[in-house]
């Protein structure tokens, strides 16, 4: 088919116009109040990271970031409400790291996270302790290999729960070194961690926000840190990677969209979180929380979340994990 001059001026001007209304719009936004969902209960770690995050975004973009918790079913309803939101720039999601694991853990799901959610920006991740009892026979990581498959099944770890941070972390060292452990999921980490002082579990690969205090108190004994280097809150903690070369298990956050939303906002929020993860006063706030700025254009966002998913996928797939 052939498209005369004067229609392929008409297309192109057309073209352009809305290319021009997008970028006017995006330098416009926000023009109203952003709602933040935040899938967990408020005053956890990830909670108070939104509200940093939507704070910083309130005083520079000049409209209100609002959070909106919607906790409930492993972080998927608020996930979902973002999913449904109008692509638009003022439904915002902060990402958990259980997003990743739970497109694999959860058979039927209402959406599907990689294809639903763009990927604005990364916030922090967080490293885990793996902490033992003060009279464990272990005091390092080669050292409790040894004893666990010396012992197979005979050691319990403790987690906040199926797919939580503290339970894929257990999952990938049991996949990385091959020792058996046995699983005892807990309605959070708060449980899981008293269970531990009470010397009823071995061993915990716990977020560093909910028990380095525990730690530092020398109630329990941390012998590795997750991350691939060593964290400034307990220098003298190796990582588990200088005995098993290239562990890493972290939890992290971030902030989505919805999938269509145009790529100009994206960008300009993408622009002003990256800001905010540079600012001194931030990355203090944020190191109190035991998380490492993580800035990361879109696309390097993307490709994060879609290897964390895969990463997780195969954790699941390898251990026979299910949903209770």
């Amino acid at each position: 088919m052939k498209i005369r001059r004067r229609q392929f001026l008409l297309l192109a001007a057309g073209a352009a116009a809305g290319s021009i209304t997008s970028r006017a719009w995006a330098q416009s936004y926000p023009a109203r109040a952003v709602r933040i969902v935040v899938p967990v209960p408020p005053g956890g770690a990830l909670d108070i990271t939104a509200r940093l995050i939507g704070q910083w975004l309130s005083e520079h973009l000049g409209q209100s970031f609002i959070i909106e918790n919607k906790p409930g079913a492993g972080t998927n309803i608020g996930v979902e409400t973002v999913v449904r939101a109008p692509a638009d720039g003022y439904t915002l999601l902060l990402i958990p790291a259980s997003s990743t694991v739970n497109a694999s853990l959860y058979k039927h799901l209402a959406f599907n996270f990689v294809q639903d959610i763009a990927p604005v920006a990364m916030i922090s991740q967080v490293p885990l302790i793996m902490e033992v009892p003060l009279n464990f026979p272990a005091k390092t990581v080669p050292e409790f290999i040894a004893y666990a498959k010396a012992h197979p099944g005979k050691i319990n770890m403790a987690s906040g729960g199926i797919g939580s941070p503290a339970h894929m972390g257990g999952e990938l060292f049991k996949s990385a070194t091959g020792v058996q452990m046995v699983h005892v999921p807990y309605h959070g980490g708060a449980p899981a961690l008293a269970d531990m002082l009470r010397e009823q579990v071995q061993v915990m690969f716990s977020p560093m926000p909910e028990s380095i205090a525990a730690v530092k108190s020398g109630q329990v004994r941390a012998i590795a840190v997750t991350s691939a280097k060593r964290v400034g809150e307990l220098p003298d903690v190796p990582t588990v990677a200088e005995s098993v070369p290239g562990f890493e298990a972290t939890t992290w956050q971030g902030i989505g969209a919805p999938k269509k939303t145009p790529a100009e906002i994206v960008a300009r929020l993408n622009k002003e979180i990256n800001a905010a993860l540079a600012d001194s006063e931030i990355k203090t706030r944020l190191a109190k929380l035991g998380g490492t700025p993580m800035p990361m254009s879109p696309t390097e966002c993307e490709r994060f979340v879609v290897a964390q998913t895969e990463k997780w996928a195969k954790v699941i797939r390898e251990n026979k994990i299910e949903q209770q």
